[in-house]
């Protein structure tokens, strides 16, 4: 007889599945499984939580696929005395990820409801203390808290370059991570390296993320 596997056999088979696709960082794979990702999607969709897909959190938004997700906090090279700048909060398990990583993680997102459910995931789950949240454009990043150790966008530029306020606000040495691309359907996962006489550009994986897109809604709900 065979029995339903459960939310923890999924979880096992999706942490196999990573480190088969590349993901070795040790940390890394140990925040993704210490890290609930079916409290960050709505309940009809928590028994897919584990599958390594995106999937729909409302509003347009999308979850990342895990494997994306492990990918890109890997490529940031993370340890416990680095501040990280997101943007995109979503559903805010990237978020909770990186906590368990760095040393504080700052969130920007522009809909302010699912802002409010990450932050209530946030508390729920104990890491509030090292996230802090704001609703805004994600374009213009978080002037007040820079510079940033590493910047992590988890939406779709436009173009070939990051957006110039992230850019500046990424300190010497820092790392970005951000797709980019033509448009949302040809898109690549690109990391830069910040140095002082410039920039060093490394292009990786193809991706499709939802765009990121300039100002607030006019209702940000």
């Amino acid at each position: 007889m065979t029995w339903p596997m459960t939310l923890e056999d999924r979880k096992i088979r999706l942490l196999l599945s990573l480190r088969r696709a590349g993901i070795t960082n040790t940390a890394v794979l140990d925040a993704i499984a210490e890290v609930p990702r079916e409290q960050f999607v709505p309940s009809d969709l928590a028994c897919r939580a584990y599958e390594d897909c995106p999937l729909p959190i409302g509003h347009g938004q999308t979850i990342s696929q895990p494997q994306v997700v492990a990918y890109m906090t890997q490529a940031l090279v993370l340890n416990d005395r680095l501040r990280v700048l997101e943007i995109g909060t979503g559903s805010g398990y990237q978020a909770a990820v990186l906590a368990r990583l760095c040393r504080h993680v700052y969130t920007v997102e522009r809909l302010r409801s699912l802002l409010v459910e990450a932050r209530r995931r946030f508390t729920e789950l104990g890491v509030s203390h090292a996230i802090s949240t704001r609703l805004g454009d994600g374009n213009t990043g978080w002037a007040e808290e820079a510079p940033f150790d590493r910047i992590i966008v988890t939406a779709g530029a436009l173009g070939t370059e990051p957006p110039p306020a992230l850019i500046d606000q990424l300190a010497v040495g820092g790392l970005l991570i951000i797709p980019l691309g033509s448009d949302r359907w040809e898109q690549r996962l690109v990391r830069f390296q910040r140095c002082e006489t410039g920039f060093k550009r490394e292009e990786s994986w193809p991706v499709r993320f939802v765009p990121l897109l300039p100002g607030l809604p006019s209702d940000p709900d």
